[in-house]
């Protein structure tokens, strides 16, 4: 049995309670960008992820993920209600750490994944299919997926591909559910020509500076252990978010002229997202071109991609986490390094161009999986309880119509 260390331990309980608060910076994130009467929906849709994924992580979601291999495709249900997982360190995850600390860190994964996918049906779908889609889209698309790449035994895995704390998982996988979502619901009442600005951009900046904040626990957090891998990934993470929001703000200047707080921390989300299937496995150079791209590739998704097909991408989580993440699992093939991690590989730029074409096949099998999958659910959700709220109630704004609250209450 592995000796716990208790450095790591540490590390890894901090990291996922950085990771925790990342959803309720989520959720000023989102709820600043959407019009004042909505902005209680995203925060109850955000805590509500907490919560109900939270307990179907315990039952069936932590043993589907990371419990013994069934064919590199599932875990099997020998974990459920976390059974045997407890203070003692698995060494097929996490030699150093209680296994039940690798369990927890990997929930707050589970818990933010389905709650990114809402930036992309804001202000159009009923909280109750939401409830059911996210723990049904958690079950059968999350776990896994995460399986395959994170799994002991997992497909890609044994092909080698790298998804150092969930580009694929994460940001690939909610983004094209976020796709999926847009094109089924179809657009809100009024898009394009009648939407409003971000009612709250002062809260969208504080969402964006807690998830700058909460993603070193995410990114960092993700070697497992208090060591040189961790402290790489917390200043690729920090490098690639800055350089992506700078880039951002160039690119707001030339083509808009006038660089925007919406566009900056714009910019430094996506930076964080494409980093972090690379944060442990690149440089500072390989962290600095991720940032540029990182900004390049989702602003011409969110300003061209996005207008020219017609689609209502709300708060645009496809074109940020699905691009963002596809941008930076390719280019973890590219500028990978096994000097900066012995336990990764060397990309393109290194000499291997192998791993460039399993990461390329790993992007492409999780975007598909996930893009199918999740329309057949919305599909399945719309049947049974209905997906979108009346014209009326979108028309009033969820928060009176599905919570009977008011975000703002003035008084004389």
């Amino acid at each position: 049995m592995s000796a716990i260390d208790s450095g790591s331990t540490a590390w890894l309980l901090t990291s996922s309670a950085l990771v925790m608060m990342m959803t309720p910076a989520l959720a000023f994130f989102y709820g600043g960008l959407v019009r004042k009467k909505n902005v209680l929906s995203i925060l109850m849709q955000c805590f509500a992820m907490l919560c109900l994924i939270t307990v179907q992580w315990v039952i069936v979601g932590y043993s589907l993920a990371f419990g013994p291999d069934v064919g590199g495709l599932i875990g099997n249900l020998d974990w459920a209600f976390l059974n045997g997982v407890g203070p003692a360190a698995n060494a097929d995850y996490a030699a150093g750490v209680p296994h039940q600390a690798f369990m927890i860190f990997q929930a707050m994964f589970a818990v933010i994944t389905p709650a990114l996918i809402l930036g992309a049906f804001a202000e159009r779908m009923k909280f109750s299919a939401f409830c059911v889609f996210s723990l049904l889209w958690t079950t059968v698309v999350y776990d896994p997926v995460a399986h395959w790449v994170w799994g002991a035994g997992g497909f890609l895995k044994g092909w080698g591909a790298l998804d150092f704390a969930g580009g694929a998982v994460v940001h690939i996988n909610a983004g094209a559910a976020a796709l999926a979502a847009a094109l089924v619901l179809g657009p809100r009442l009024g898009y394009p020509s009648r939407m409003s600005p971000p009612h709250n951009l002062p809260f969208a900046v504080l969402g964006a500076g807690l998830l700058w904040f909460g993603w070193f626990g995410f990114n960092a957090g993700s070697a497992l252990a208090a060591d040189g891998v961790a402290t790489n990934a917390f200043v690729t993470t920090h490098i690639a978010a800055a350089t992506a929001g700078v880039t951002w703000a160039v690119l707001d200047g030339v083509f808009n002229r006038t660089p925007t707080v919406l566009g900056a921390i714009t910019g430094v989300v996506a930076g964080l997202v494409s980093i972090t299937p690379a944060a442990g496995f690149v440089g500072v150079k390989g962290a600095l071109c991720i940032g540029v791209g990182a900004a390049a590739f989702p602003y011409l998704a969110v300003s061209h991609l996005k207008p020219r097909f017609g689609y209502d991408d709300s708060l645009d989580a496809f074109g940020v986490h699905g691009v963002g993440g596809i941008w930076g699992s390719v280019a973890t093939g590219l500028f990978a390094s096994a000097a900066v991690n012995p336990a990764g590989a060397d990309g393109l730029l290194h000499g291997n161009a192998t791993l460039l074409g399993v990461q390329l096949a790993a992007t492409g099998i999780t975007l598909a999986y996930a893009f199918v999958v999740s329309w057949i659910l919305l599909k399945i959700v719309d049947v049974a309880v209905g997906l979108r709220v009346s014209e009326h109630d979108e028309r009033v704004g969820l928060d009176l119509t599905l919570h009977r609250e008011a975000g703002y209450t003035l008084v004389d």
